[in-house]
């Protein structure tokens, strides 16, 4: 049984590093599950065995390579509280609203592809919430309670993880209005954009005004900031 296991895993390794390749070089939309097997040196029946789409091949990727970031397991080992909280939330809001004017041209094709799924079976994008919902939700929820135990924040509703979605689609929808060469929003270049979005946020998952005051302002450190600003990709 151990035998069997480690060749499964083996396996689903090297066909994971094929379709890096693969994905790299041709983009999503040019990259076929026939090409991923061929570049694995497996028929595409197989790779099927382990992953039943392309959707669902890119989307291990992308959570593969937010699990191994070391910036982002430290940013998630951090003790709940509402700095944490506060740091989650400026992170998130900082890499979308990033997107839209990076040199990076990848994060701006998977918001795309992430808006073409929600248009279509929705596959892609389901995948990817499941897996982002899981790396980050339970830090997002346990510093959440852990800013109402300390008065920093009033309850909202039951289910803090909705309250994690509703911040990180109102984040991703600010970014999608300036994601067109010509934006589709006069957000222009406002300064306080980032800081306004954050505000709108945390009132809006039940911070007090004087918990924002107090940590919305407070300096990251630079290893944190990096992380954070992957931390919804």
């Amino acid at each position: 049984m151990s035998t069997l296991r480690m060749t499964h895993d083996l396996r689903r390794e090297l066909i994971l590093a094929a379709a890096k390749r693969c994905f790299a070089h041709h983009g999503f939309a040019g990259t076929t599950t026939k090409s991923v097997a061929a570049a694995a040196s497996i028929s595409e029946g197989l790779l099927f065995k382990h992953f039943p789409t392309k959707s669902a091949l890119y989307a291990e990727i992308l959570a593969e390579e937010c699990e191994a970031d070391p910036g982002l397991h430290k940013l998630l080992g951090l003790p709940p509280s509402t700095d944490t909280l506060v740091v989650l939330i400026r992170g998130m809001v900082g890499h979308f609203l990033d997107i839209p004017g990076s040199e990076e041209q990848e994060e701006a094709q998977r918001m795309r592809l992430m808006i073409i799924s929600h248009l279509n079976d929705g596959e892609f994008a389901r995948l990817l919430f499941e897996k982002v919902g899981a790396l980050i939700g339970p830090a997002f929820a346990a510093s959440l309670e852990r800013a109402v135990a300390t008065g920093d924040a009033r309850p909202v509703g039951q289910a803090p993880l909705t309250l994690f979605w509703f911040a990180h689609h109102t984040a991703m929808m600010a970014a999608l209005s300036r994601l067109p060469a010509v934006p589709t929003l006069p957000y222009g270049d406002n300064p306080d954009l980032a800081r306004q979005l954050c505000e709108f946020i945390l009132r809006g998952i039940g911070l007090t005004e004087i918990a924002i005051a107090l940590h919305l302002d407070r300096e990251m450190p630079l290893d944190l900031m990096a992380a954070a600003t992957t931390e919804s990709a």
